[in-house]
């Protein structure tokens, strides 16, 4: 079951670098990543897959050189958008009525108010909101690896200006804001592996009002 998936996983401290996981997961990961759902289908992100290990070791100098960027066998880094403007938006409309035909007006008329509301905004109120549908699909990611039987450890333990230095982002109009190692658990090296997962109870984060 799904869930027995979930309680399965955990984020992993260390990974056996002599066990990569296999590039069918990995991709089925990247398109769970990809099918999350997003604020008005803008999908403000850029995933990247990285395998290069002189990269990810580069990489993790700036992750406060966390093992696991290196002992794992792939990383996805969760770049946002640093705003919206009128270009970006158009892109997803131009998407949506080439895919959906008969649909042009009513996208313009939606998009249209979207971009009076988005693009006055200062850039750092749009790169939080794109940020945020950037967790979204860590999301779905995590839960794919989960139940791949993936091992994997979302992180924010990292200098952002520098990854975004390193892979390039300025450029880009991105900025770095989550990571994803992705290998396979060093069970016996894992200080955490055979420790019972700790949730809050539901009654303490849960309210049914009925």
């Amino acid at each position: 079951m799904f869930l027995d998936k979930l309680n399965w996983r955990y984020a992993t401290k260390k990974m056996d670098p002599s066990k990569p996981v296999p590039e069918e997961k990995v991709a089925k990961i990247v398109e769970a990543a990809r099918m999350a759902p997003t604020s008005s289908g803008l999908q403000p992100f850029h995933i990247f897959v990285i395998r290069n290990k002189e990269l990810r070791a580069k990489l993790q100098e700036a992750a406060y050189g966390q093992s696991q960027l290196t002992e794992g066998s792939h990383l996805l880094v969760f770049a946002a958008y640093d705003t919206y403007d009128g270009a970006r938006i158009d892109a997803v409309v131009d998407q949506h009525a080439a895919e959906r035909p008969g649909t042009r007006e009513r996208l313009d008329a939606y998009y249209d108010r979207l971009k009076s509301m988005y693009l006055p905004r200062d850039a750092r109120t749009n790169a939080d909101h794109a940020a945020r549908q950037a967790y979204i699909a860590l999301g779905f990611a995590l839960a794919a690896a989960a139940e791949l039987e993936v091992d994997s450890t979302p992180m924010e333990g990292f200098d952002a200006a520098k990854f975004d230095e390193i892979l390039g982002l300025q450029d880009k109009g991105l900025k770095t804001v989550v990571i994803l190692p992705l290998g396979t658990r060093d069970a016996e090296g894992d200080w955490l592996a055979p420790m019972k997962k700790v949730r809050k109870p539901a009654y303490e984060i849960v309210t049914d009002l009925d």
